[in-house]
């Protein structure tokens, strides 16, 4: 899945696509090196991120999916939004999968979904992207992002969306300490055993600085290693800005591993 913020202020590449052109470009280029879904967002979600109207956040990212389509992007268009209204016009504009890190706290986004028939990711985030890295606290952050996320998939299965077009993602970042982070990829085993593909995204994420020891906003290197990690624990889909570096990294792991 590659990245494609629509976005003045994410936290690695804020800014570098809010020209529409630029922005098709670069999302037609993430396909080119690889990426099966094709992830646009409109509204921040990386710490301290302030929200964006509706309005905002549509101004910012329907020309870019209509231009997608337009130009015959093959891989599936995902909205990465947490309002209803936002997905709606996305959906109405070509994507066909909605990636909501309150997974689903609005019950229109589920009824939203199970209308459609679309496929969907549902992310664990303690508080909002405004506080939720101010302390973060868990007893056993394994446990407790698990049993969120069984309940917020019953949920939409019970809103009427297909236990198969279900995809759940531990929130690598959000709400969580580098410890907490440590912890969910290196038991992400036991979120797999939930029965849901799991997405995992920890692309470029600051918690990988302190571990590699150095000041990289790129952070490729650990990003390689903590993808190739979650592939081993059994994750399937991995949300990075930088596909070919990563692909080709989980191929090599992938094709090593079936060796056994």
């Amino acid at each position: 899945m590659g990245i494609l913020n629509v976005t003045p202020d994410s936290f690695s590449d804020g800014g570098r696509f809010l020209d529409t052109a630029a922005a098709i470009a670069h999302g037609l280029a993430l396909e080119a090196e690889g990426a099966a879904f094709i992830d646009v967002g409109g509204e921040s979600t990386r710490p301290g991120a302030e929200g964006v109207s509706a309005n905002e956040e549509l101004r910012r990212v329907l020309p870019v999916i209509e231009g997608l389509v337009s130009a015959g992007a093959a891989a599936t268009i995902s909205i990465d939004t947490s309002k209803a209204s936002v997905a709606r016009a996305a959906l109405d504009a070509g994507a066909s999968f909605v990636n909501d890190v309150t997974a689903f706290s609005d019950p229109a986004m589920a009824e939203l979904v199970a209308a459609r028939g679309v496929e969907c990711c549902l992310v664990h985030m303690q508080g909002e992207p405004r506080t939720m890295q101010r302390d973060p606290h868990y007893g056993d952050v394994v446990a407790e992002v698990r049993e969120f996320l069984a309940a917020r998939v019953e949920a939409a299965v019970a809103a009427g969306i297909a236990r198969e077009r279900i995809l759940i993602d531990p929130g690598i970042g959000f709400g969580k300490t580098v410890e907490h982070n440590l912890a969910l990829l290196d038991r992400l085993d036991e979120i797999v055993a939930l029965g849901q593909r799991v997405l995992i995204g920890t692309s470029r994420k600051s918690f990988l600085g302190p571990l590699a020891r150095r000041d990289d906003e790129a952070r490729l290197a650990g990003t390689i290693a903590t993808n190739v990690i979650a592939l081993l624990r059994g994750a399937s889909v991995f949300r990075v800005h930088d596909v070919a570096a990563v692909a080709d990294a989980l191929a090599v792991a992938a094709a090593t591993v079936s060796r056994r």
